[in-house]
C-alpha cells in the first residue's frame, strides 16, 4: 500500500478552498431537519468530487451545547469496518500470503471449522457472506444488552465453530454474517501472527494517514468521540466488539474516511481494485453484486460501491461511484439509518423518503404489561433459531432479540406495541382461552410469527 494517499487534498467547509464540493440542497435540508427535531443528535456528511472534498456538520456533538461536529469528530462506523477487513484480505491475496479459494481452516489450525459434506468454508465465502454461517453465533448470550459483544471472546468463537453444523454448502447462498467476518479477521490476523488492530494500522490506517481510525481508540480519539444515542434519544455507550471487531468495531472520522474512499477512487492500487471487484451476486436474480464486503449496484446509469453500518448508538454510510468521480460518507451518533441520506448525497436527485412523525403511545398498567413477559422463539432449523425476550423493566416493557440489545416497547393499543429504537412493531395474539400465544414482529414490510415458549 502506498503512503502517498495520505497526501491527497482535503478541503473542509469553512477553509479557503475554492472548489469545495457542494452538498445537494435536499440533503442539506433533511440533515438540518433530522438534527433540529432530535431524530439525530449529530450528523457529518463528507462529499468527494474528484480530488476535492468537503465536510458538512449538523446538530451538536454534546446535548445542550453548541458543539457542531466536524471533520475530526470521531464516530463508531459499525459494519463499514467489514470493507476494511475485506481490504486486508485483498492485500494478503496480492502479497501472495493467501488465496481467495483457500479454506479458512488452513489459517486457523487450532480451530475445528465446520464443513458441509466435506466442502470447507473458503476465505472468499466469508468475505462475500456465502459461508453458510449464521448472522450471529448460537452461543451469543450477552450479559449487558447495552454492550452485547463485550463478553464474546475468542474462546466462545472457537467453541461455536467447533459445535456448529452448516445447514447448506458454503458458496451456495448469500446470507449476511457478522460472525463470518469475525472469523475472517481472526484468520487473517493468525496468518500474519499479529492482532487485527496491528494489521489495520500497518496495512490501512498508517499508509493512508488515517490518524483517527482504530478498533482500539486512543485517549485523543475518545476526547473527540460523539457520544452514542438510541433512536429514543437516550444516551448509550459505544460497543466493545471484542473478537467480533473485524465485523464492526472500528472508530473513524470524516477526514479519515475521505482518505479511505479516495484510495479506492483514483487509479486504485491492486488491493483496492480487488476489493471492489464483483465476486458473486447477492441473489440469483439480483443485479446487486458482492465484492470483498462492498456491495456493487447501479442506479441512474451510475455504478457505485457502498456499505452501511450500525452499532448501539451509531450509524454510518460510505459509498463512491466506480468511475472515481464522487464519494460520500455519512456518520451519525444515533442508531437510526442514514442510507437514504447517503445515497441522495452520492447521486443528487435521488428522492428522499418522507419523514415519519413519532407515534403516540398510551399507558397500560404494569399488571397488564406483565402478561406479555416471556420468550418468543422462531425455529429455522435445529441449529438456527431466533428468540425475542420480552421483559418488564423499570419504565415498562422491553424486548431483546438474539444478538440484539434490549429496546423499550410502547403501547398503541391492547396487544399492540411499537419500538422507537428501531422501525418495527410488535403485536401479540391470543389463544381461545385468552392467553398470549405468539408475538408478531412487523418490520420492513414483513411479518414474522414467534410462538410463545411454553
Amino acid at each position: 500500500m502506498n503512503p502517498t494517499f495520505a497526501l491527497l487534498p482535503l478541503c473542509i467547509v469553512g477553509s479557503a478552498a475554492l472548489a469545495a464540493p457542494v452538498l445537494d440542497d435536499a440533503v442539506r435540508q433533511r440533515a438540518e431537519e433530522l438534527t433540529r427535531t432530535g431524530l439525530h443528535a449529530s450528523i457529518v456528511i463528507a462529499v468527494i468530487d474528484g480530488r476535492d472534498s468537503a465536510v458538512y456538520g449538523f446538530g451538536s456533538v454534546h446535548a445542550g451545547k453548541n458543539t457542531k461536529p466536524g471533520a475530526d469528530t470521531v464516530y463508531q462506523i459499525g459494519s463499514v469496518t467489514k470493507t476494511m477487513t475485506g481490504l486486508l484480505l485483498a492485500d494478503a491475496v496480492i502479497e501472495c500470503k493467501v488465496t481467495l479459494e483457500e479454506p479458512v481452516a488452513a489459517l486457523l489450525p487450532g480451530y475445528t471449522l465446520p464443513a458441509f459434506d466435506g466442502k470447507p468454508i473458503s476465505l472468499l465465502d466469508l468475505a462475500t457472506h456465502y459461508s453458510a454461517l449464521p448472522r450471529l453465533p448460537d452461543n451469543f448470550a450477552p450479559k449487558d444488552p447495552a454492550n452485547p459483544y463485550a463478553d464474546y471472546t475468542e474462546a466462545k468463537q472457537r467453541q461455536f465453530l467447533a459445535a456448529y453444523q452448516l445447514p447448506r454448502a458454503p458458496g451456495s447462498v448469500f446470507d449476511y454474517s457478522n460472525i463470518g467476518y469475525a472469523v475472517l479477521g481472526t484468520a487473517l490476523a493468525a496468518r500474519e501472527g499479529r492482532s487485527y488492530e496491528a494489521l489495520l494500522q500497518s496495512r490501512i490506517a498508517v499508509p493512508l494517514g488515517m490518524r483517527s481510525t482504530s478498533n482500539q481508540p486512543t485517549h485523543g480519539m475518545l476526547a473527540r468521540l460523539a457520544p452514542g444515542h438510541l433512536m429514543t434519544g437516550e444516551a448509550t455507550p459505544a460497543w466493545d466488539l471484542n473478537v467480533v471487531a473485524p465485523a464492526g468495531g472500528v472508530y473513524s472520522s470524516a477526514r479519515d474516511m475521505i482518505a479511505y474512499l479516495q484510495a479506492y477512487m483514483f487509479k486504485p492500487l491492486r488491493p483496492y481494485a480487488l476489493a471492489i471487484k464483483p465476486q458473486r451476486p447477492m441473489a440469483p436474480d439480483s443485479d446487486t453484486k458482492v465484492g470483498l464486503a462492498w456491495l456493487l449496484e447501479q442506479q441512474q446509469g451510475q455504478s457505485y460501491a457502498w456499505h452501511s453500518g450500525q452499532t448501539g448508538g451509531y450509524t454510518s454510510y460510505a459509498a463512491f461511484t466506480t468511475d472515481g468521480k464522487r464519494g460520500v460518507v455519512v456518520l451519525t451518533n444515533t442508531a437510526r439509518t442514514v442510507d437514504a441520506l447517503g445515497l441522495s448525497a452520492l447521486l443528487p436527485g435521488t428522492p428522499l423518503p418522507p419523514l415519519k412523525k413519532p407515534q403516540a403511545a398510551i399507558e397500560l398498567p404494569r399488571v397488564a404489561l406483565a402478561q406479555y413477559v416471556a420468550d418468543y422463539v422462531l425455529e429455522h432449523s435445529p441449529e438456527e433459531h431466533f428468540t425475542l425476550t420480552v421483559s418488564l423493566g423499570k419504565h415498562g416493557l422491553e424486548a431483546a432479540g438474539t444478538g440484539v440489545g434490549s429496546a423499550p416497547l410502547f403501547a398503541s393499543a391492547k396487544d399492540q406495541f411499537f419500538f422507537r429504537a428501531i422501525e418495527a412493531e410488535l403485536a401479540f395474539t391470543r389463544d381461545d382461552a385468552g392467553k398470549i400465544a405468539a408475538a408478531v414482529l412487523k418490520q420492513g414490510g414483513q411479518e414474522v410469527v414467534l410462538p410463545r415458549k411454553q
